[in-house]
């Protein structure tokens, strides 16, 4: 699913190509998008885009009249730019946004069709899409703090509450806890003053570091390759890979469909943190540290 630093550089590169610009037309390829009925989605064409901004997770127009099309593109949902009137890919096109310098397309990879657009009247209503996470590249100690402590959770949970944090999912979770030196499955009311305040700088950096590597990339263009797998990442989407620090191979806790992907000897000490597919399977066999993991693997 696209987070902050992906969701941040689509709303910039959108603004500047379509700002002030009307919107001409709107194509509805899947009837499952659109999850709104009032008001009709035929209600945005001709109105200029007045800005477009992010709610969490969520991409905003802004059209006159205080009208908004809010687009969450869950896991798969992405755009591309195209030329005016450009064609929607046959398989995967949901919709399209024709403004004259050319469409915004919104397409979804996969079967399972889970993005979504909702048409908003008023910034009353579009409030309602707010989940109310804390901006965390603005955000101060003590309000971080606050959001964080706000239950007893392990932080990855903590870390991707919509309610808490905004923006932040499985993968920069990660990155932060990497950054941070923390076990994702550390209990925040288990942590210090100095661990707050650690994971706080984690947060802020490691966000603004991803946002401006994305945003240096796509320059004047368009985002083209929106993914939660980046080579730069140190530990995200890295099982088994060395850590980038100290060297050790990544290690990953896997539940569902769900992975968190973690370094032992920087983030826990050194502990393997049971992994739920293979610790039940392996039982007293499942090595708890990670020289007994590498002895496994030797033996391989």
């Amino acid at each position: 699913m696209p987070e902050l630093p992906d969701v941040s550089v689509y709303v910039e590169r959108i603004e500047a190509l379509v700002k002030g610009q009307p919107l001409e037309k709107t194509r509805l390829k899947s009837p499952f998008l659109l999850r709104s009925v009032e008001p009709p989605l035929a209600d945005a064409e001709g109105r200029r885009v007045l800005g477009v901004e992010r709610i969490g997770k969520r991409i905003v127009i802004g059209l006159e009249d205080d009208l908004f099309l809010v687009v969450h593109l869950m896991i798969a949902g992405r755009f591309r730019w195209g030329k005016p009137g450009a064609a929607l890919p046959g398989r995967h096109g949901l919709a399209a946004f024709d403004f004259l310098p050319g469409s915004l397309l919104l397409t979804e990879m996969g079967h399972q069709k889970r993005a979504s657009l909702h048409v908003v009247q008023g910034r009353a209503a579009l409030a309602d899409h707010d989940p109310g996470g804390l901006e965390v590249i603005d955000s101060s100690l003590a309000d971080f703090r606050a959001g964080l402590l706000r239950g007893n959770h392990t932080l990855k949970r903590a870390l991707t509450d919509p309610r808490a944090f905004s923006g932040i999912g499985g993968a920069y979770s990660d990155e932060i806890l990497w950054e941070a030196g923390l076990s994702p499955l550390k209990l925040t009311t288990k942590l210090t003053d100095g661990d707050i305040e650690g994971l706080w700088q984690a947060a802020q950096t490691t966000l603004q570091l991803f946002w401006d590597r994305l945003r240096a990339e796509v320059g004047d263009g368009f985002p083209k390759k929106v993914t939660a797998f980046r080579d730069d990442m140190a530990v995200h989407g890295k099982y088994r890979q060395p850590c980038p620090r100290c060297g050790a191979p990544v290690q990953r806790i896997v539940y569902a469909k769900h992975e968190t992907n973690y370094c032992a000897p920087c983030q826990t000490g050194g502990k393997v943190l049971a992994d739920r597919a293979l610790s039940q399977l392996l039982k007293k066999d499942w090595p708890r540290t990670i020289e007994g993991w590498e002895s496994i693997r030797s033996r391989k």
